[in-house]
């Protein structure tokens, strides 16, 4: 299990994810394999790290809030000091195609769907580490980027809608016993269409305020 040897590492991974179990495993995880871990539960947390020290990677979630892993990114790029730095994203929400080539198109480096094969992340990891620099792409100006970044939460709360509506109607048909297991999953998808309705409300909001100064 697990055979890939991490190379010497040249700095510091950074994880970003605010779900504490997953950061529990992936810490433990990639700790196990000889590399060295710093963590943040959000973009703003993980900036403030980065600014002070840079890492040789960051791996991070999307939907997290206070700073998302899209602003998080279009940060990065836009900051010529931290504009070769590669990333990985890891997500369960953002998997349709639109969002991997919004994501790819920003500046991501990786996107790999959760839950995460470790077989094949551990390659991965090293082939970022030993390349280096990341392959820059042309630079999104900030309209743009809220432009496609709206498209991708106006379609996703669209999509939390439909499955929390589906979950409920199945949740009356459940005996007890199954309500109490199916639960957890719908208070998750609650929470997540709550994270979504409010980084709309505030990319709406900052289009407004660019179009007001235009």
């Amino acid at each position: 299990m697990f055979m890939t040897t991490p190379i010497r590492q040249k700095g510091y991974l950074l994880v970003v994810e605010d779900v504490p179990d997953i950061l529990v495993l992936l810490v433990a995880t990639l700790k196990f394999k000889g590399y060295e871990v710093v963590t943040a539960t959000n973009g703003v947390e993980a900036l403030e790290i980065i600014h002070k020290k840079h890492p040789a990677l960051i791996i991070t979630d999307i939907l997290m809030p206070k700073m998302d892993g899209f602003s998080l990114v279009h940060r990065l790029r836009l900051d010529p000091s931290t504009r070769d730095i590669p990333v990985i994203f890891l997500s369960a929400t953002y998997v349709a195609p639109e969002d991997k080539e919004f994501a790819l198109t920003i500046g991501v480096t990786r996107f790999i769907e959760k839950p995460v094969d470790m077989e094949n992340f551990f390659p991965v990891i090293d082939r970022l580490l030993s390349e280096g620099a990341h392959e820059t792409r042309p630079l999104m100006n900030e309209r743009q980027f809220y432009e496609g970044y709206k498209k991708r939460l106006e379609t996703k709360l669209k999509h939390k809608n439909t499955q929390i509506a589906r979950d409920q109607h199945l949740f009356e048909t459940l005996d007890e016993n199954q309500k109490l297991a199916f639960k957890t999953s719908m208070q998750n998808a609650i929470r997540d269409r709550e994270e979504i309705q409010k980084l709309l409300d505030q990319i709406r909001e900052k289009m407004d305020h660019l179009s007001t100064e235009r």
